[in-house]
């Protein structure tokens, strides 16, 4: 049965993607964000209600920045910048600036093995906190076992600008308790109690995390490229193509989810330079994501 590609019915501005074993639904005037994923008939990431998309940022491309910038305010070239302050409490900026952004299809293609689709997004408007213009193109390729995400950034305008990324996928399990993130890290990075990074401490983490009871919303740095999730029925790897990046972890108010999200910078990462890059007009920066299932119950 080859893989399908259609529009809801009910909602056109959900894309979802169907084949024997895997299928997909992405959002696309919420970012173009993965809200459900199936792979060899495991749901791997669902709907989170009655939790909605703005408070969650489910599977949202964070760009141009991941987490917060503190009081949304930074300096760029010998320039100072003021963000909306989005995050809850209305402190920091929060989560990048393309969210709640529509996405418009680009191509499409089916096979037996998989499906593939390219979106995009194509910022004109010069915002007052970040006033520079980029594309966004997304690829996803599902197949029976594996998503592959594919996003490049292409800075549109005349000035160099500053920037970070993320992906902010929730995963589900069975049995949240019982599982376990694996990573490897010697760096955790430390929040104030408006999450905004203060320190950078020393630790020693060789097999990852046991979720237990744990109410977590940490951050480390990556000593490797790839992150396990093993829970009662599945394992999952998380790779990324991204180096020395981050990874944060949070556990959101509902059972049985975590937020695994590989970002290349930290909070306030405008400020304090923590994995920072910078595009230049006419240059093109990519990054891949890679979800594959280790080993089905």
């Amino acid at each position: 049965m080859p893989f399908k590609i259609q529009l809801s019915k009910t909602n056109q501005q959900e894309l979802y993607i169907s084949g024997k074993k895997a299928s997909a639904t992405i959002v696309l005037h919420q970012g173009a964000s993965l809200q459900e994923l199936v792979l060899d008939n495991e749901k791997i990431i669902r709907n989170l209600h009655p939790l909605t998309y703005k408070d969650t940022y489910a599977s949202a491309i964070l760009f141009p920045f991941a987490s917060r910038i503190k009081e949304g305010h930074y300096s760029f070239n010998n320039q100072q910048f003021q963000l909306a302050k989005n995050d809850p409490n209305g402190h920091n900026a929060l989560h990048g600036l393309v969210s709640n952004k529509a996405f418009s299809i680009i191509a499409t293609n089916c096979t037996e093995k998989e499906a593939i689709v390219d979106l995009a997004f194509n910022e004109k408007e010069k915002l007052k906190g970040f006033p520079f213009t980029y594309n966004i193109k997304l690829t996803y390729i599902l197949s029976d076992t594996e998503l592959l995400l594919r996003a490049t950034f292409t800075n549109t305008s005349a000035n160099s600008f500053p920037f970070t990324y993320g992906w902010h996928p929730y995963f589900c399990s069975e049995d949240l308790s019982k599982s376990t993130v694996q990573f490897k890290s010697t760096k955790q990075v430390l929040f104030d109690d408006k999450m905004i990074t203060n320190q950078i401490v020393d630790v020693k983490i060789e097999n990852g995390l046991e979720i237990k009871d744990n109410t977590l919303d940490d951050c480390y740095q990556l000593a490797t490229s790839k992150v396990g999730f093993v829970t009662p029925t599945y394992n999952l790897e998380i790779a990324t193509t991204s180096e020395n990046g981050f990874l944060q972890l949070y556990t959101p108010p509902i059972k049985n989810c975590i937020a695994i999200e590989p970002v290349s910078g930290v909070s306030d990462s405008f400020n304090n330079k923590l994995g920072l890059k910078v595009l230049h007009p006419k240059e093109s920066y990519a990054v891949e994501w890679k979800l594959k299932l280790t080993n089905h119950q």
